[in-house]
């Protein structure tokens, strides 16, 4: 879903920084054999986590929801030298598609992959975190967000993605729908919750950036 004019979005992505090679290979090889490749994050989307990654400077990053590994390689660009990234996956099946090209990203030593209930896996995480990118089912955001808030730095950025769920969020709720009710739910929190302060942006399924105080 657009949420820009086709044509002012079509210009938006031509006048940003263009998608690195690997990450070109990775998306593609995403669509030919991975299935709901419209999971990925996206070369728009990445290059929005990448500069918000390089602006931070990160050591130590969390990523619920790894999917093939896109957008966890965008969010390694900013990464400090000495930092890492965690990242969550319940589906086994991608393991092997996430270390190809993890491997070829110079960025394998850095990255550490769980596979199992990020709910579980969260807890035993030690280390303070300066960024976190949620990405992963939505009826569980908040108890990610309760999960990783004590885990933050100050001055850390937790990211969720598809807060606008394809525009659900202010059309008549179905009482069916427990995405869209969870998101909503979500999306109040982090206007609400005073640790924090929240910007929603409309980039592609909306993507809200919260700093923790």
């Amino acid at each position: 879903m657009h949420f820009l004019p086709e044509k002012i979005d079509h210009y938006v992505v031509e006048h940003s920084q263009q998608e690195p090679i690997i990450l070109q290979e990775l998306s593609r090889e995403t669509w030919q054999k991975v299935l709901n490749p419209r999971m990925l994050s996206g070369a728009f989307q990445g290059r929005v986590l990448s500069m918000i990654s390089k602006l931070i400077q990160p050591k130590n990053i969390l990523e619920i929801g790894t999917y093939t590994g896109y957008s966890a390689l965008c969010l390694a660009e900013g990464i400090s030298s000495t930092g890492k990234i965690i990242t969550i996956d319940k589906n086994e099946e991608l393991e092997t598609l996430q270390n190809k090209y993890f491997e070829k990203s110079g960025f394998r030593n850095q990255i550490v992959q769980y596979v199992g209930n990020a709910l579980e896996i969260i807890p035993s995480i030690d280390e303070k975190l300066d960024l976190v990118f949620i990405d992963a089912d939505k009826s569980n955001y908040t108890n990610y967000f309760h999960l990783v808030i004590d885990k933050m730095n100050s001055g850390g950025v937790i990211l969720s993605d598809n807060v606008l769920w394809s525009g659900k969020v202010v059309e008549k709720l179905d009482p069916k729908d427990k995405d869209t009710k969870a998101l909503l739910a979500y999306n109040k929190l982090l206007n609400e919750d005073t640790r924090i302060e929240t910007v929603l942006l409309p980039i592609r399924d909306g993507l809200t950036i919260s700093r923790v105080k």
